[in-house]
């Protein structure tokens, strides 16, 4: 399919928002985790991260809507137990639930994610109230966009800052960007795999194709 990138920046938001649901659920894994029993157990279940972003990457650059996906990060929120152990015990039961399928499915607690992210990254991050809240504090813009099914089962998306970063193929850190030995690595190995994509790192001048 040939996308007019141009005319997609400039359509108003609601042609953005179907084109971007579209182009997230031609990857059929998005719909088939979200749908599972034992997801929807789950309380606010939502993907988010790469496998969601990277689908419209694809989608604006001609690639199977799969392309680059390692894995799919799939948010719930849990407040009333922040133990490590039970997140472990949740990421086991969705393992076991997608044993048979060709994806790898990562569950993360996003109520108990400031515990880790603070000792980890020296930071003073507050406990999130939400599983949506979580894209707000990406370390872009762009990946600032997440999946879930609504009340009535239907997919929606969430994107707290619209979706003219992930449109523009220009991916720049957020302002409080936490590790930027890390956002630097991922710039190099996704400007290999999206080389028509713009990466900027940190401390360093723009590149379009990322040097190594």
């Amino acid at each position: 399919m040939v996308v007019d990138l141009g005319e997609i920046r400039e359509a108003n938001r609601d042609v953005q928002s179907r084109f971007v649901l579209d182009a997230v659920l031609a990857n059929p894994h998005h719909l088939a985790i979200l749908q599972d029993a034992r997801v929807r157990a789950l309380p606010q279940p939502f993907l988010m991260a790469g496998s969601v972003y990277k689908a419209v990457w694809n989608a604006l650059t001609g690639r199977a809507p799969d392309y680059g996906v390692n894995d799919y990060d799939l948010a719930y929120f849990d407040p009333a137990d922040l133990s490590a152990a039970r997140e472990v015990k949740v990421q086991a039961e969705i393992g076991r639930a997608f044993a048979q399928s060709p994806i790898i499915v990562e569950a993360c607690n996003q109520a108990r994610v400031h515990i880790w992210f603070n000792a980890v990254f020296g930071t003073q991050r507050q406990a999130l109230s939400s599983s949506f809240q979580a894209v707000e504090h990406f370390a872009s813009r762009t990946h600032a966009i997440g999946l879930y099914l609504d009340k009535s089962g239907q997919p929606s998306l969430h994107a707290p800052f619209g979706f003219e970063d992930l449109l523009s193929l220009h991916v720049r850190p957020a302002p409080d960007l936490s590790g930027a030995d890390g956002w630097n690595a991922k710039c190099d190995e996704q400007s290999r795999l999206w080389p028509e994509l713009r990466f900027e790192r940190v401390g360093l001048a723009l590149s379009g194709k990322m040097k190594s």
